[in-house]
């Protein structure tokens, strides 16, 4: 069955097949999350406790304002890395090396159901993670599946039963079998590979009894069935039984359920070809899904040719072994947890493991390299896309070169060579600053490259505020760089100490600094490096108003990336020329700068840009004398930090900036005026403030009905949505429940044709200037 994966309107993947009976589950698990905090999802793989959950999260999700989210933890295999996966779920990305402080600190105030998938293998960590997430988020639930209960107070653990089944005592009639949920989803999935299949006298025995063989467990079923365009039902009948018995005795060991889904994955395994049979083992190395190009370079040779794997793709897919999920413009494909584990059972019987994961682990640096190498190009907003997709193989790569002896330079490779798409570019600061510190605990020799991740550290340090460990990192590369005569590792020296300066405040000394750092470098050697070094010194100089240095510095800075169509550091040109102009009264020049950056920031989805272009283009609303959207920017970027768990007053040489817009925003508007128009930048998410910032209204806002469409309560409702009050403080405020203030705003965005609170606030402004 080729499944292809699209998402709900929660937020939650969607599977284009449908999701069979389990009526009786859903509400049993939706019962005990009004109940209860946190409640687990146990049970054998295979037995449907994913598509369990995800079909509860779907269907309570409007009692969850913040949203119902989903961690995909089998994906990840670092238990350091649990409490990241979820920041990063939840929409935060910096969180700096206090990550569960800063994670619980974002969800404290947050009604959301947090849906924790494939628990076992990191158990403990979750466990920890989820104690520590209730004691503090109140208003937070979870639910979580695993093979084994989480065993935390409070919890209540749901054992998932495998689907109804026909009663084996009854005549096999139609309407028997129509009431067996195993039954209607064998059904369904047969008909998917074979469109004139159907269950009838002839063939409902035979059915029957395969669901029946197969336990009710749903992921059996759909192994069976997809073989129906084959074989007869009589014949997977007879397969499955034969296969039983043979398993019988070597499995004994494992509890029945698991005997039966274990026989089932055998069988189909066995009626593979040899060249299914190979690519199924072999694409078991990736972690995080795949493309054609990967599997074809990872996977052919030694019996497969490449040629050959995207039809035996196509054809694991037909058999059930592979799902297929669209990302945009790309197919990707990926195993169940359960197939890839027996696919890695079958790798290391066959000694090919070790050279899969080596060549797995060449592949994706090869990409990280591929995409340096184009960086300065117009494939810039290709890469980050195919690199955000590659993270959890990423990941798997950089763990295999910690763990293998020799493998350290490797390691030091892809982690500096992800600075711009991931430490910097996605804000994933933390998960680089874990694994960077892992690799330059293991003793090795100096060399340039162990001198490019500590400078790495030391900026990404640096950045976080935390100046004393990015000095001890920079004095350790300066010992390096002393003896590798680098001009690359020099400059990036340069680069690192003059930031400290900069976000000091001393900002001649983080221009020299920066100039000494420019100079070291020849035309055409590092350009990346060479931008980076500009993207500080153009802002020193700019703030400094060093009108010569600052021109020439915008110019060559253009002449690099314009022709070449880069967008990351033209952005930062564009915002450096913006806080230029600003300096020098072209406010409307300056305006549309910010402005300018902030669509080419858009298109990355560099949340840092994102960040700094909102917020210095509230401080040029503010000297336009524009209070009120001045104000609503500050909210939308301070949400912004609040998700980049960093500290804007790290940054000296521009929080003064902050405080004086803040300062005069409350002058003008007042204090209950600039807190509503703050709350409402607040309550933006990223692509609404982007939106504000450009100008770009929702249509729905022009489309709204009139204010006598609601009613007296949820005008009044309305109203306090629109000054930035959150479900509780609405509540608090009208000595309603929360519930009751939450019913109202969903009836409000219905009736209004919303998407969100800030549509509402927005159309409340529009109403109270025509009225």
């Amino acid at each position: 069955m080729s499944t292809v994966v699209r998402r709900r309107p929660s937020g939650l993947p969607l599977e284009l097949s449908s999701f069979v009976g389990r009526r009786h589950e859903v509400g049993e698990v939706r019962r005990l999350l009004s109940a209860s905090r946190i409640v687990t999802l146990t049970g054998p793989g295979g037995v449907g406790k994913t598509r369990l959950a995800l079909e509860v999260g779907s269907a309570v999700h409007r009692a969850f304002p913040d949203g119902v989210v989903l961690v995909e933890l089998d994906q990840l295999r670092d238990a350091a890395l649990v409490a990241n996966a979820v920041a990063l779920a939840v929409g935060m990305r910096e969180a700096g090396r206090t990550s569960v402080e800063m994670l619980t600190s974002y969800l404290e105030s947050r009604r959301l159901l947090l849906v924790l998938d494939n628990s076992e293998h990191l158990v403990d960590a979750v466990a920890g993670l989820s104690r520590t997430l209730l004691r503090h988020c109140h208003e937070m639930r979870i639910l979580a599946t695993s093979r084994e209960s989480l065993g935390i107070a409070g919890e209540v653990v749901m054992p998932v039963p495998p689907l109804t089944l026909p009663d084996p005592e009854r005549p096999v009639t139609e309407q028997e079998l129509s009431r067996s949920e195993a039954v209607t989803l064998f059904v369904e999935r047969a008909t998917s590979v074979r469109r004139d299949f159907t269950v009838n006298a002839a063939n409902g025995d035979a059915v029957a009894e395969i669901c029946q063989r197969l336990d009710g467990l749903p992921l059996a079923i759909e192994l069976a069935a997809a073989r129906v365009r084959a074989l007869s039902e009589k014949d997977i009948l007879s397969r499955l039984l034969n296969q039983s018995q043979l398993l019988t005795t070597r499995l004994r060991h494992l509890p029945a359920r698991q005997q039966t889904l274990r026989a089932c994955i055998e069988w189909s395994h066995g009626l593979c070809s040899d060249q299914e049979k190979l690519l199924w083992a072999r694409l078991s190395v990736f972690a995080g899904g795949f493309e054609l190009e990967a599997a074809e370079a990872v996977c052919s040779g030694d019996g497969l040719a490449a040629e050959d794997v995207l039809g035996t793709v196509t054809s694991l897919l037909d058999k059930s072994i592979l799902v297929g999920e669209q990302h945009g413009d790309a197919m990707r494909y990926r195993m169940l947890e359960t197939i890839r584990e027996f696919g890695i059972e079958q790798l290391e019987r066959t000694g090919e493991h070790a050279r899969l994961l080596r060549a797995h682990r060449d592949f994706h640096l090869g990409l990280v390299e591929q995409a340096n190498e184009d960086w300065v190009s117009s494939r810039q907003v290709f890469w980050f896309a195919r690199l955000d997709r590659e993270h959890a193989n990423i990941q798997a790569d950089v763990d295999y070169c910690l763990k293998q002896p020799g493998e350290l330079d490797a390691a030091f490779r892809m982690l500096s060579g992800l600075f711009h798409f991931y430490w910097w570019g996605r804000g994933w600061a933390r998960e680089g600053r874990l694994w960077l510190a892992r690799a330059l605990d293991q003793p090795g020799p100096p060399s340039i490259l162990r001198a490019e991740a500590l400078l790495t550290d030391a900026s990404l340090a640096s950045a976080d505020g935390e100046f004393d460990i990015s000095l001890e990192r920079l004095a350790e590369a300066r010992v390096i760089e002393e003896g590798v005569n680098d001009p690359a590792t020099t400059a990036f020296a340069c680069w690192v100490e003059g930031n400290i300066d900069l976000y000091s405040g001393r900002l001649p000394t983080a221009i020299a600094i920066f100039e000494r750092g420019i100079a070291a470098l020849p035309p055409g050697v590092n350009v990346p490096r060479r931008l980076d070094l500009m993207v500080s010194y153009s802002s020193a100089v700019g703030l400094v108003g060093d009108v010569a240095r600052a021109t020439a510095c915008h110019e060559e800075w253009l002449r690099i990336t314009e022709p070449a169509g880069e967008c990351f550091h033209r952005s930062y040109a564009l915002w450096s020329m913006g806080l230029f102009a600003m300096a020098k009264g072209e406010l409307d020049r300056a305006a549309e700068l910010q402005r300018e950056s902030i669509r080419l920031r858009r298109d990355i989805r560099d949340l840092t840009g994102i960040g700094w272009s909102v917020e210095s283009l509230s401080w040029i609303e503010s000297a336009l004398g524009h209070a009120a959207v001045a104000a609503t920017l500050l909210g939308a970027a301070d949400r912004i930090w609040e998700i980049m768990g960093r500290p804007l007053r790290t940054y000296q040489h521009m929080y003064p900036y902050h405080e004086g817009t803040e300062r005069a925003a409350r002058e003008r508007l007042g204090t209950k005026g600039f807190e509503g128009a703050f709350g409402r930048g607040q309550a933006m998410n990223v692509d609404e403030a982007v939106a504000f910032a450009l100008n770009e209204q929702p249509p729905a806002v022009a489309q709204a009905e009139s204010p006598s469409v609601l009613t007296r309560r949820e005008r009044e409702i309305a109203d306090l949505i629109a000054e930035g009050l959150t479900s509780r403080q609405i509540a608090d405020r009208l000595v309603i429940s929360v519930r009751t203030a939450e019913t109202h705003t969903e009836h409000i965005l219905a009736k209004l044709g919303f998407q969100s609170r800030v549509q509402v606030a927005t159309w409340v402004s529009q109403q109270r200037a025509s009225g």
